[in-house]
């Protein structure tokens, strides 16, 4: 249920992950501020404002913590999709590459 909600967020963004302007982890991060910074209306929601904590500092990193074992347990989830994401979407850029694409002809 969780993870679908942070899908249907990170395919809404895909164009700017295909184009380079940010990567699934960081759109993970805007997901999750985004859902804490807003009053809980439905179970996702009060999921996440119950189980994950995230900390940034000025210069824009972040830190995403789980507040409890199963938290933990949810951020790994969410961050290994957004991993798996990533690797898709490399691997469709991929597919018609070809060895001789990657030489240095200087």
């Amino acid at each position: 249920m969780i993870l679908k909600e942070f899908s249907k967020y990170i395919q809404a963004n895909n164009e700017s992950l295909t184009s380079n302007q940010t990567t699934a982890t960081k759109l993970l991060c805007d997901w999750i501020k985004l859902v804490i910074n807003k009053n809980p209306k439905n179970h996702v929601d009060k999921i996440v404002h119950r189980e994950i904590m995230l900390a940034e500092n000025k210069a824009g990193d972040f830190f995403i913590i789980g507040k409890s074992e199963s938290g933990r347990v949810l951020v790994n989830a969410l961050y290994n999709f957004a991993l798996s994401y990533e690797h898709y979407i490399l691997s469709k850029w991929l597919q018609d590459k070809h060895p001789k694409d990657f030489t240095n002809n200087k």
